[in-house]
């Protein structure tokens, strides 16, 4: 495996009421080619109706960003579809645009970015800011009543490097509009593209508090980075989306989203289910487990008993929540110890589906989840004994199921997640 990774996530909060959002995160990688393209639109107003045009964006973004063609001209071509509203003059969708192109080694990763109307992107090495140059290229859109600036780069990026761009939801939090806020809305012809662009320096003052601010956001990274260096790309777009959620005070006044690209050394897991064929290899499988230079999880009661004899440790119940799986354990040393095949066909189910940890009960499949998912590189050692000691047919079919189980695993998350994953049979 790699020894550097592409580490991408992201945050998000829908405005106060919506139960969808109007920004559109989309993550995408071109399958025949090492090419992947993060692209996070902002669609013009809120709820369903920005959410649509939101997606129409980052999804034509994403293809076009994973076709050969310039990413220059893939936002000229994003810019000619996207329509202008009629009565407001403005386009109907902002994009950030994120495509990496890297060697199989990850020795070489060069990012191109293509920017309209979300906040400025900002480029962090270590803890240190990290200014870079940009093209404009002017768009001459006859419908439009603004200048509208498409803002092109490329630089290449290597270990302790990071990229966090943002809707206006961050940049603009805690902006104070005051008991005015409607009559300006409405008397205003301006106010409608306040959320996607620069205000008017002719503005009322009372619209012309930006809230956090770029700047601001800026130096709140480079103070979080500072504190936590090894702060995973998942956590840092979190406390960003968090502190902008309390600078609105608890009630998003937009839909806030912020996605973080850090290029670092990879952290990796391993996962550990069912015995050896042979006796002999119990020896090698302990060792393995022993020397691994990361988290490790052990499923199932056999395997645990294994392990554990072969580290000289014991294995003990852990207290933990089980919801309606069966219990987990622990041992000395090891990250999880959990009942086998019944929790790793959650993980595969839930994995597939793709469903958020806020959604999942606590018990051993959700602890699973989140160690892979704060994990770039997973190791999974599959044992191929049957267990001759299980009566219940019922059981032993269950198990039966443990190769196209871990196979629908390591497919969810190279396809859903993003990591790299490879399985070894023993």
């Amino acid at each position: 495996m790699n020894d550097l990774c592409i580490d991408i996530d992201y945050s998000q909060l829908f405005k106060q009421g919506q139960k969808i959002g109007g920004d559109v995160f989309y993550l995408d990688r071109n399958e025949d080619s090492n090419v992947i393209t993060a692209t996070l639109s902002d669609g013009l107003g809120s709820g369903v109706r920005a959410n649509v045009l939101a997606s129409l964006t980052a999804h034509m973004a994403s293809k076009l960003s994973l076709s050969p063609m310039d990413l220059k001209k893939s936002a000229e071509v994003i810019m000619d579809t996207l329509p202008i509203d009629s009565e407001k003059g403005i386009s109907y969708s902002t994009f950030t645009i994120a495509r990496m192109i890297f060697s199989d080694n990850k020795s070489f990763i060069r990012i191109e970015l293509a920017e309209y109307d979300n906040p400025d992107s900002l480029r962090f090495h270590g803890s240190e800011p990290v200014e870079w140059d940009k093209t404009a290229f002017r768009l001459k859109r006859k419908a439009a009543i603004k200048e509208e600036i498409v803002y092109s780069s490329q630089f290449e990026v290597t270990d302790g490097d990071r990229l966090i761009f943002f809707s206006d939801g961050v940049a603009q939090s805690g902006i104070a509009l005051g008991s005015s806020q409607n009559k300006i809305k409405d008397d205003n012809p301006y106010a409608a593209y306040i959320p996607h662009g620069r205000p008017a320096q002719n503005l009322p003052s009372v619209i012309k508090n930006k809230g956090w601010g770029t700047e601001n956001v800026s130096a709140f990274i480079q103070k979080t980075l500072s504190e936590n260096p090894e702060i995973s790309s998942r956590q840092l777009a979190r406390a960003i989306v968090t502190e902008a959620y309390k600078n609105d005070k608890y009630r998003p006044n937009d839909d806030i989203t912020c996605c973080v690209i850090n290029i670092r050394k990879p952290r990796r897991t391993l996962i550990v289910t069912g015995a050896p064929r042979n006796r002999e290899s119990d020896k090698r499988l302990g060792e393995r487990v022993k020397n691994f230079d990361g988290q490790v999880i052990i499923c199932g009661g056999t395997t645990a008993k294994i392990i554990a004899r072969e580290l000289g440790k014991d294995v003990k119940a852990d207290g933990l929540a089980a919801g309606s799986l069966p219990p987990s354990s622990k041992i000395d040393g090891i990250d999880l110890v959990t009942e086998g095949m019944l929790t790793l066909s959650e993980v595969a189910k839930r994995l597939s589906k793709k469903v958020l940890l806020k959604h999942m009960s606590e018990d051993a499949a959700k602890r699973i989840i989140q160690l892979l998912r704060e994990t770039d590189q997973i190791q999974i050692i599959v044992g191929t004994k049957i267990n001759d000691e299980i009566e219940d047919p019922s059981t032993a079919a269950t198990i039966g199921l443990r190769f196209p189980t871990i196979d629908e695993i390591q497919r969810a998350l190279v396809k859903n997640y993003f990591k790299e994953c490879e399985v070894l049979y023993l």
